[in-house]
């Protein structure tokens, strides 16, 4: 299966065709839906053929073969292999992942320490810092410096690395929770020229000006130096 939503994650629109339709989900020759992972969820689309309109709800990647499972659990019935199809991808939901996505890397700029986990759906994104000490966070000071760093509009890229070249630049690895698998031969890294380059394998918006202003919803105590900050799109 190839993996549209990476090489364009603005793509709506997908005419392609069913390899399988099984119990476990429609696996599709390409797809436009990002399955869930890295903190991010799932996308949900429509898929139409001949006299049929599919919601999927979610989509996963399978652990083993590596396929990408479109989850339609009101099918009413199986799709052939070879059926031509139309995929449409909820948007909507799936830029404003994207967006918070983005933020969610603005933020651990803004607070430079250790991120020990992350998560985010299409309303908010949240991190979790691993405090030194004696620091303590201002949430109006966290809310200006992330928004100064939107309306700057930075251009946001992707560049591929090495698994051995990541392991040279462990500084580049903030989430100590989620090590990216460094046997692979190609590591995305989701880089902000002059502002932030980490690992990552979610969508993000071309330019950080595209997020919006967003707000730090709460810091919260998630241990003695555990801290929880939750962003949102204002």
């Amino acid at each position: 299966m190839q993996e549209q939503f990476y090489r364009d994650p603005y793509q709506r629109v997908l005419e392609t065709r069913v390899l399988r339709h099984d119990e476990q989900g429609l696996v599709l020759e390409d797809t436009l839906c990002y399955p869930l992972g890295g903190g991010q969820p799932g996308d949900s689309a429509t898929i139409r053929a001949t006299g049929v309109e599919l919601k999927v709800t979610d989509t996963r990647r399978d652990r083993e073969s590596r396929e990408i499972r479109h989850q339609v659990p009101d099918a009413g019935g199986l799709l052939p292999p070879g059926t031509a199809v139309s995929l449409e991808l909820d948007w909507e939901r799936r830029h404003r992942h994207m967006r918070i996505h983005t933020c969610l890397h603005l933020l651990s700029v803004v607070i430079p320490v250790p991120v020990t986990g992350g998560n985010l759906n299409d309303e908010t994104g949240r991190l979790d810092f691993n405090l030194p000490e004696g620091m303590e966070l201002d949430k109006a000071v966290i809310e200006e410096g992330i928004n100064r760093l939107i309306t700057e509009n930075h251009p946001v890229e992707i560049i591929m690395t090495s698994g051995e070249a990541l392991k040279a630049q462990p500084e580049l690895i903030k989430t100590m929770s989620c090590t990216p698998p460094l046997e692979l031969p190609e590591i995305r890294l989701v880089n902000i020229p002059g502002v932030d380059l980490q690992p990552c394998g979610g969508t993000h918006v071309a330019r950080t000006g595209e997020i919006g202003r967003v707000e730090v919803r709460k810091i919260e105590n998630k241990g003695a130096r555990n801290k929880r900050v939750v962003i949102a799109l204002a």
